[in-house]
């Protein structure tokens, strides 16, 4: 016997309490008999206004994601999907890979996040040379350009759009990205990348490739692609861009 709406695969999927992007962007992107269940990382909505206060938001989805995972496991979910990015970048591709590990184990099934979705995304484009944006502060941005380096990217600037709140990160306009990708585009550039799963960019990522004419990543597209393909699941979706299109 299997779920009678997910007869395919249960998703299991946890982001931040403050994130309202991440579960609307994985249902959009949702193939009939998958079904996502969603948990929440119990965190505060302090003001984020430099390096240390981003830290301690950090600190603060850390010391919470094991309950969020436990609650998912009482779903019996069949795969779960990381809706939350900033963490799984930390300390480069090592440090992200035990990380990583870390919650496979708890979880005790396979785990997609952001930072090696993107890399494969990446690797099935042939990108070499990439920009990046965020909604972090320098201090998270090092983290993601370090391991970007570290799976062989050369990374050739980057943007933090140093969002004020975890809950004003989803009130990015779409004219603020717009701004963002012009910045980062260049000859000089193979593709873009866009972290953060409370910024709104599944829809701009995939119109920004229309007119640039190279791969424009957007973490959540990227994420549950991964999830997707790493369950078995190859559907084709299109409106959100080339990685679901095409692969």
């Amino acid at each position: 016997m299997t779920d009678h709406l997910g007869y395919r695969k249960k998703l299991g999927t946890l982001g931040p309490s403050t994130n309202t992007i991440v579960q609307p962007d994985f249902d959009d992107l949702r193939p009939v008999g998958v079904t996502n269940h969603y948990s929440r990382i119990v965190i505060p909505n302090n003001p984020v206004n430099d390096d240390a206060s981003f830290l301690r938001l950090v600190e603060s989805i850390n010391a919470a994601t094991v309950d969020a995972v436990d609650v998912l496991r009482t779903c019996e979910m069949d795969y779960m999907v990381m809706g939350m990015s900033a963490a799984t970048f930390w300390n480069g591709r090592d440090g992200a890979s035990t990380y990583l590990d870390k919650l496979t184990d708890r979880a005790q099934v396979g785990v997609s996040c952001g930072s090696f979705a993107t890399e494969a995304a990446l690797n099935v484009y042939k990108a070499k040379r990439i920009a990046f944006m965020s909604p972090y502060f320098e201090v998270a941005n090092a983290q993601v350009r370090r391991f970007f380096q570290d799976c062989g990217f050369t990374v050739v600037r980057d943007l933090c759009l140093q969002r004020p709140s975890p809950v004003q990160i989803a009130h990015t306009t779409d004219e603020m990205c717009r701004q963002a990708i012009r910045q980062l585009d260049g000859d000089d550039v193979d593709a873009i990348v866009q972290v953060g799963t409370n910024l709104s960019m599944i829809r701009m990522a995939a119109a920004a490739e229309l007119f640039l004419g190279k791969p424009v990543i957007a973490i959540n597209t990227a994420t549950y692609w991964h999830a997707l393909r790493a369950v078995g699941i190859t559907d084709k979706k299109a409106g959100f861009g080339t990685l679901l299109e095409l692969h």
